[in-house]
């Protein structure tokens, strides 16, 4: 293995993780790590809650201190883009016309926001360190008015972030509710009526028509001013990689459980994979920061001829004001037939749980902490359980 080339595309918390994996496996070959940003690998969670808020120092967004990469070998290539892969010549060309080898190679390209059609460019996004930079400059302009385009959790954590700072915020969403498609009507209430009562401006059921440099026009003719238009209506996989590659490709790149693409010598980790989970028996792309944490051992495994298969639990998380929250689950297509709450949802201090046919497919712990296990081993019973006794906080849960 001394001799073998292995390159990891895509320089975030995925990438720096596989290799960190690698390492620790035993590789001792030569690992090359390339990512078209300037920066070295940093976590994006951060970059809507702590970092953006002034709250966490810039250096505690990086994965590593900077002299990790040396230390561990690591052939790290910040600023450099990968423009195409020859699978049959096992080499990359990089966008300045040079050329990398491998024997195995991991993408962890991850994703990027869906851009405004027809905007005239002035929108910021978050997604990039630098992006939360300059939301920062916003932040901290005093009397700013910033319009939040989607009540998605990069949205949302956004919102609280700018009200934490004094900002008028408006936040515009297409849905009747935030969130309505994470965590349908019944819990994503919560999140509306959190940020109602922390003074966000939280328009529903509208569409906006177009953003210029004075704010957003709605479809019905309203105009809403703004200084700062942030927009956060999802992101997309950046597949073009493996469609150029000629990888099977459908809403992510397409692996197995062991994260292995269609070409056995290519995986994939992080946000652009579409990762076949065993206990669900289908497909899932997960845009959190869990898989981007987690999904790279089981990567580094496959690359070094070992056995192994991702079947955590889908895992998010949010903080928001005086509001934290865990998810744990996934309730997958089927969708679910009952949400059970638990505890003190006005205040704020409650766990839900989405069932169907009553068993547990997915449960939010919401400022309630040291559950996780709890909740994950209710899943993964899979048996049906006493609606009644589940949301009876006299019933451990270790004895439902």
């Amino acid at each position: 293995m001394a001799a073998q080339r292995f390159l990891i595309v895509g320089a975030g918390l995925a990438g720096a993780k596989a290799a960190e994996a690698l390492r620790e496996k035993g590789f001792d070959g030569h690992i090359t790590l390339v990512g078209a940003e300037e920066h070295r690998p940093y976590e994006r969670p951060p970059l809507s809650k702590g970092y953006l808020t002034g709250k966490s120092e810039r250096e505690s967004v990086f994965v590593h201190q900077s002299g990790w990469y040396r230390e561990h070998r690591v052939d790290l290539r910040t600023g450099a883009e990968v423009a195409a892969i020859d699978r049959a010549g096992r080499r990359v060309r990089l966008a300045d016309g040079s050329h990398l080898d491998y024997d195995r190679m991991l993408l962890a390209t991850g994703a990027r926001p869906r851009e405004l059609p027809g905007a005239p460019g002035g929108e910021k996004y978050l997604r990039t360190l630098d992006d939360s930079d300059a939301l920062r400059e916003v932040l901290a302009t005093p009397g700013a008015r910033l319009v939040i385009l989607g009540a998605g959790w990069i949205g949302l954590e956004a919102a609280a972030a700018a009200r934490e700072a004094g900002l008028s915020v408006t936040v515009l969403e297409s849905a009747e509710l935030p969130l309505l498609k994470a965590l349908g009507p019944e819990a994503a209430r919560v999140f509306a009526d959190l940020h109602t009562e922390h003074g966000v401006d939280l328009r529903l059921g509208v569409d906006v028509e177009a953003v210029s440099g004075r704010g957003v026009r709605l479809a019905d003719g309203v105009h809403v001013e703004a200084d700062a238009v942030l927009a956060g209506i999802g992101a997309a996989p950046n597949t073009e990689l493996a469609v150029q590659a000629g990888l099977e490709v459908d809403n992510g790149v397409l692996t197995d459980a062991a994260l292995r693409t269609s070409d056995p010598d290519i995986f994939a980790a992080g946000d652009v994979a579409n990762a076949f989970h065993p206990r669900y028996g289908s497909h899932i792309r997960v845009e959190h920061w869990a898989n981007a944490l987690n999904q790279p051992a089981v990567a580094a495994a496959g690359m070094l001829g070992e056995t192994a298969e991702y079947d955590r639990l889908p895992y998010f998380y949010t903080d928001q004001y005086d509001l934290g929250m865990e998810y744990h689950g996934y309730v997958g297509p089927d969708g679910y037939d009952a949400v059970v709450f638990r505890g003190d949802v006005p205040a704020r201090q409650f766990i839900a749980f989405w069932c169907s046919r009553g068993r547990v497919l997915a449960g939010m712990n919401v400022n309630i902490w040291d559950v996780g296990d709890q909740i994950k081993d209710l899943i993964r019973a899979d048996r049906p359980i006493d609606a009644a006794r589940l949301a009876d906080v006299d019933v451990p849960l270790a004895d439902l």
